[in-house]
């Protein structure tokens, strides 16, 4: 791997940090999680992303992107986050769903889905999860019938992020009655309006609703919104996750500028003295860096033709771990003054510390929770007996 950019990198990565320096808003938006109106701000700034085809720039331009390599998004990115722009609204479409069917899906499928994905028009969620089938994915039980040309869908779904407000889901169901496990599961794309689907939003510990229970009561979808063959739902899954845990969803741009954000603060606010918080934030800081140059490593691999495989396991732990111990040292050097919400307007503001901790804390969970990637990491990569 390389550590230097090329004249053409640079050059892309001034391009990115002047569009973003005149296009950001000037004020945080509210959150698309708390209300639709927080959703709608989020799902323009998708628009105004993708008028300057930035709203996923590895695809081609033909569904919206610019057709760059990883290693220009892994730039992308880094400017994104420290240029401070608003999340993701659409982050399970474009990071998770889209990769995903640059794969998998027919070229009708792209041309339908992919387009306005990426201009923030149909906003996804991700229906994977059911109440006894978390980070067990393999025991769903909500099924697709096949019914001449359509799928019969039936069954519950939970914790699908950004259901709340969305447009379309993207669902696994078990497909070939008596099947068990990994067999006979197929995924689905419907729309969260259709006939027969009700979504409940889940309200999480700061009331915002990030998740949502989705009730599918004899909801009709048309055969060709399948993505992939019928039975090979485990598989494609798999891949979705792959970006899920190891490249797309977690950039390490996202941890770098919340370490620097946590050497500021112990540099403004810490005790000298204080040798153990003091390297507790050293060790944050290089923990994001090593994050950093692990997936440049990964990205160098696959542009040379490697996959990636249950090595994804380690990078979904080493992220989300790094994302808890970040925010409760920030949490440890504000005191008892971390208990108060983020106030901008207040004389001396915390920062939205305690919001990143308390999301933090999913971190392990989400994405398949850490407990079931060690046993990957054992079983797949150290060959240990189950």
């Amino acid at each position: 791997m390389n550590l230097t950019y090329t004249p053409e990198q640079n050059a892309f990565r001034a391009e990115v940090r002047a569009w973003l320096a005149a296009h950001v808003p000037a004020r945080p938006l509210p959150s698309f999680d708390a209300t639709r109106e927080g959703f709608e701000a989020h799902r323009a700034w998708e628009r105004t992303l993708a008028e300057g085809r930035w709203g996923m720039v590895t695809w081609p331009q033909e569904y919206g992107g610019r057709g760059v390599d990883l290693l220009q998004w892994l730039i992308f990115e880094e400017e994104y986050y420290r240029a401070g722009a608003p999340g993701r609204v659409n982050q399970n479409g474009i990071f998770l769903l889209g990769p995903t069917l640059m794969e998998f899906g027919t070229p009708e499928q792209k041309a339908r889905f992919l387009p306005a994905m990426a201009n923030g028009d149909e906003i996804w969620a991700q229906a994977w999860s059911e109440p006894q089938a978390g980070s067990d994915l393999a025991g769903v039980r909500a099924t697709a019938t096949r019914d001449g040309d359509h799928y019969v869908l039936n069954g519950l779904k939970t914790w699908s992020s950004r259901a709340a407000f969305a447009d379309w889901a993207f669902g696994l169901f078990r497909s070939e009655a008596g099947s068990q496990r990994h067999k006979g599961l197929t995924l689905v794309l419907f729309p969260l309006n259709a006939p027969g689907v009700t979504v409940k939003p889940i309200a999480r510990i700061d009331g915002k609703v990030g998740f949502a229970e989705i009730f599918l009561d004899n909801v009709r979808v048309p055969a060709d919104q399948r993505l992939g063959d019928e039975g090979q739902g485990w598989h494609i899954c798999m891949v979705t996750a792959g970006f899920e845990r190891g490249l797309m969803l977690r950039s390490p741009a996202r941890y770098q500028v919340a370490a620097a954000r946590l050497a500021a603060l112990y540099r403004r606010e810490g005790d000298p003295d204080d040798a153990v918080t003091r390297a507790a934030v050293a060790q944050a800081w290089m923990d994001a860096e090593a994050y950093a140059l692990s997936i440049y490593a990964t990205a160098s691999r696959i542009l040379a033709g490697q996959l990636i495989g249950p090595e994804t396991s380690t990078n979904k732990i080493f992220w989300s771990e790094l994302d808890v111990t970040l925010n409760r040292t920030a949490l440890s050097i504000l005191g008892a003054r971390a208990e108060l919400l983020p106030d901008p307007a207040a004389p001396d503001p915390t920062g939205d510390w305690l919001d990143d901790y308390i999301f933090s804390l999913a971190g392990p969970i989400y994405a398949g929770s850490n407990e079931i990637q060690r046993n990957i990491i054992a079983e797949r990569m150290l060959g240990l007996p189950r």
